[in-house]
């Protein structure tokens, strides 16, 4: 059977409901489940090529290694630019005038100020959590403490109504979220050092603000060194957005639903979290632990060739060739161990970067390196291994507050995102009662049975009336 259908292609993309008119008539045997008479679907796992909208913020071409925020190269803006600079760009769509830029940055350093409340919070949390669980549960926490900012309790257009008002209610919550970001990441950093909390300073810069709050204790007249203030503001800016990323389309996702701006962000925080996203910075440090000197990194090599091994830091989802952000990160390395002096894992980074690069293996898979490398700078800075993260998160609100600032303003309003699926389970069948079934079992097939210890066993050893019989 032959047909044709005309498709709409539009800045070369194809809406993916155009393929719903692609019908045919179930055949013989067919399971009732694949739809086919109500059209083909776009199978597309991992979103490896599925635009869900249209954009005007940051354009990345993987294959010739761009990146560009509202136009602007990053190569530009790192040399030029700052990250409270960048953030208006990126949210606002146009590099603000000196007054303009005064009058954001004032905003966003004056509400980086927690409630007090905030000290309980944090203290609620065992000495020993991870920095990212504190993070992602404060900005979720955030929301309980503004009403006026939650549409489930003012209306659910308070923020799509793009008038003065409702564009002054959502600029409030972008105020809040940059400013506390710094103040929750020392909070959870100050926490686990056992610290005072620290109210953020006045006259400093948003990076030294945040160093400030980190690191000071009792010295008089504390101010952060300049060269790692500068370091931690390029950082920040080449870190702010990277587009539909997984934890901006998270944000994206939970604030489809037209939730508040808090509980969206807190969702990307917790994406962000996963070692394929933010903890890749991590992962190649410990692997670069592993292989310690230059000399064991031929053997590394190989290793990864026969798959025994896993090479960090290198390959990357949307870039092919190289990572814009890594030669600035070179740059910046090389500043700040100037003042920090060479990290003894920068020799075995070189000699690991230099060898991938010359072997066919890795260049047949265009794996380049990419950012993840800038884990030498916080770590030369003296940041701990899992706070890597945070220092991803710090900056990213900015992009994810953009995106989510943009589908909120979209024409055409929100619409809840609900993708589809390709259902390939078992079809339409009886209940069975429980006497007639038959056993199935195997890995994946039943509940594991876990091992229990302490308090648990000793309480499954004793005697006591209405236990369970096994």
């Amino acid at each position: 059977m032959q047909f044709s259908v005309r498709l709409r292609i539009e800045d070369n993309a194809i809406p993916a409901t155009a393929f719903k008119d692609i019908k045919a008539p179930r055949k013989p045997r067919e399971r009732a489940e694949n739809e086919t008479e109500k059209g083909l679907r776009v199978q597309d796992k991992g979103f490896l090529n599925t635009a869900v909208l249209r954009s005007q913020i940051t354009f990345i071409d993987g294959d010739a290694g761009v990146l560009r925020y509202r136009g602007y190269p990053i190569e530009q803006l790192a040399e030029k630019s700052s990250h409270l600079e960048s953030a208006y760009l990126l949210i606002y769509g146009s590099l603000p005038t000196k007054d303009q830029h005064k009058h954001f940055e004032s905003e966003v350093l004056r509400h980086g100020i927690m409630h007090s409340d905030a000290e309980g919070f944090f203290r609620s949390f065992r000495y020993d959590a991870h920095p990212m669980s504190m993070l992602t549960s404060a900005f979720a926490m955030l929301g309980s403490y503004y009403g006026e900012a939650n549409p489930s309790l003012q209306g659910q257009r308070l923020y799509t109504q793009g008038n003065k008002e409702s564009l002054a209610t959502m600029d409030r919550q972008i105020y809040r979220i940059i400013g506390k970001a710094t103040t929750l990441a020392a909070m959870a950093y100050r926490v686990r050092q056992g610290r005072d909390f620290v109210t953020p300073p006045v006259g400093l810069s948003y990076t030294g603000s945040f160093l400030y709050q980190m690191d000071h204790l009792s010295e008089q007249n504390y101010v952060p060194n300049p060269v790692l203030e500068k370091a931690l503001d390029v950082l920040f800016l080449i870190h702010a957005d990277h587009e539909l990323n997984a934890s901006c389309t998270t944000v994206l996702q939970t604030g489809s639903s037209l939730v508040d701006p808090y509980s969206a962000i807190a969702a990307g925080c917790a994406s962000l979290y996963g070692p394929l996203h933010g903890g890749a910075n991590e992962a190649v440090i410990r692997m670069l632990l592993s292989i310690g000197k230059p000399e064991n990194v031929p053997a590394f090599i190989e290793a990864v060739k026969r798959r025994e091994k896993t090479l960090s830091g290198f390959g990357h989802r949307v870039y092919k060739t190289s990572d814009p952000r890594s030669f600035i990160v070179r740059k910046t390395a090389d500043e700040v161990f100037k003042v920090t002096g060479k990290d003894e894992l920068l020799e075995t980074a070189m000699a690991l970067h230099d060898a991938a690069m010359k072997d066919e293996y890795f260049i047949k898979r265009k794996l380049a390196p990419n950012v993840d490398f800038c884990g030498l700078i916080y770590r030369a800075m003296g940041f701990p291994l899992d706070f890597f993260p945070v220092l991803f998160v710090v900056p990213r609100v900015v992009g994810w507050l953009a995106h989510w600032r943009q589908m909120m303003l979209q024409e055409g309003g929100v619409k809840i995102w609900r993708p589809r699926q390709v259902y390939v389970g078992e079809t339409k069948r009886d209940y069975v009662p429980a006497e007639d079934r038959v056993a199935v079992e195997g890995l994946k097939q039943t509940p594991s049975i876990v091992e229990h210890g302490g308090i648990t066993k000793r309480t499954m050893l004793a005697s006591f009336d209405g236990k369970a019989k096994l």
